[in-house]
């Protein structure tokens, strides 16, 4: 009113390095010590307490971008992805990510692409430009990639995926050993007839099945021709392969125990055997691959998976990446393998006895 300006509040302002020291009584040294990891050897722990009080006191936080600067690093890591938002399990994966790189106190920055290559490309640019101190790239399925342009240019660590010039290290699920303990879980309980239904012109179709045949052919056991039913990955394609296997067949002829490429697949199964009056696990054992979140245990019966390891796939490849960054050498292009658990429930029980 009448041309007078509103006055702004005052700003407080932020507590510096020196104020720390005033308060703690200390030096100034001693408290860039403590907050640049140089305390041990050269301060006493009761000294190295006191200045961490007056920081909190005063709610000191060291400024990154200036221990950034004098370490020639941003405390930042990049993390692209292709399709991971749309998956069930992006969470798993950027959570173990992301709490391993707090822990080192690194932030990620995430940018998903939607699958886009240009994106890709545009993506690693703007990360690079930001001078971040590593990227992870993470796939939402395992396949073989290209790699984006650009990656070559800082460490960097590709998760769930392999490249397809093998020039980077990766993070992937242990497919061909996930394949041999599904087998084993039903090996374990007697049945020897056996199907595997569902998977797709993929790596880990091909990995599951190649591991699900290497522990039967140990105990002796053949796959017959007809029951692996390769029909895809989603709920229709279980029923469909499932009515094929059983729909019809006498009991002492069809299959006891089923592998399902993954849990939708073996929801359809499931509804498939409810449909044909076969009991699970009485009559039919199954058993599914991911442990999908909010769906494996609420099936019916809760369903016997092999759980992929997406968090700590994360965990892993945002440790390689920080030990490149702590020590400057770029990890050697290996592929690094992760086991796939075992999260037993109620779908899995012993071979009928006929």
């Amino acid at each position: 009113m009448g041309g007078t300006e509103e006055k702004q509040p005052a700003v407080p302002a932020r507590p510096t390095s020196r104020d720390v020291a005033r308060l703690a009584g200390v030096s100034h040294t001693a408290v860039s010590f403590v907050f640049n990891g140089r305390a041990e050897g050269n301060l006493s722990p009761a000294t190295q307490e006191r200045i961490r009080q007056a920081a909190t006191e005063l709610g000191y936080r060291p400024d990154p971008v200036a221990r950034g600067l004098r370490r020639r690093r941003t405390a930042v890591i990049g993390l692209v992805t292709d399709e991971i938002a749309s998956s069930p399990f992006a969470g798993r994966l950027l959570r173990g990510a992301m709490e391993t790189a707090w822990a080192s106190e690194h932030l990620v920055l995430t940018i998903d692409s939607g699958g886009d290559p240009a994106k890709e490309d545009a993506a690693v640019a703007e990360l690079l430009d930001r001078r971040v101190d590593g990227i992870i790239y993470a796939a939402m399925s395992l396949r073989r990639v290209r790699v984006p342009e650009g990656l070559h240019r800082t460490h960097s660590v590709l998760a769930n995926c392999l490249p397809e010039d093998d020039s980077l290290p990766a993070v992937v699920p242990a497919e061909r050993a996930g394949g041999r303990t599904a087998a084993r879980l039903l090996l374990d309980e007697g049945h020897r007839r056996v199907a595997m239904v569902g998977g797709q012109d993929d790596l880990a179709s091909a990995d599951r099945l190649r591991g699900f045949r290497d522990a039967l052919r140990a105990e002796g056991v053949t796959v017959p021709k007809e029951w692996v039913v390769r029909s895809g990955g989603e709920i229709s394609a279980g029923h469909d392969g499932a009515i094929r296997l059983l729909d019809g067949v006498p009991a002492d002829l069809r299959p006891t125990g089923v592998f399902c490429y993954n849990d939708r697949v073996a929801a359809g199964v499931l509804h498939a055997a409810t449909r044909l009056g076969i009991a699970v696990p009485g009559e039919l054992s199954v058993v599914g691959y991911d442990d999908q979140e909010h769906m494996a245990e609420f099936l019916t019966p809760p369903l016997t998976s092999v759980a992929l390891p997406h968090r700590a796939m994360g965990e892993a490849a945002a440790r390689l990446l920080l030990d490149a960054i702590d020590t400057g050498r770029t990890p050697p292009a290996t592929v690094r393998r992760l086991a796939c658990p075992v999260v037993s429930r109620a779908s899995v029980g012993p071979a009928p006895s006929r």
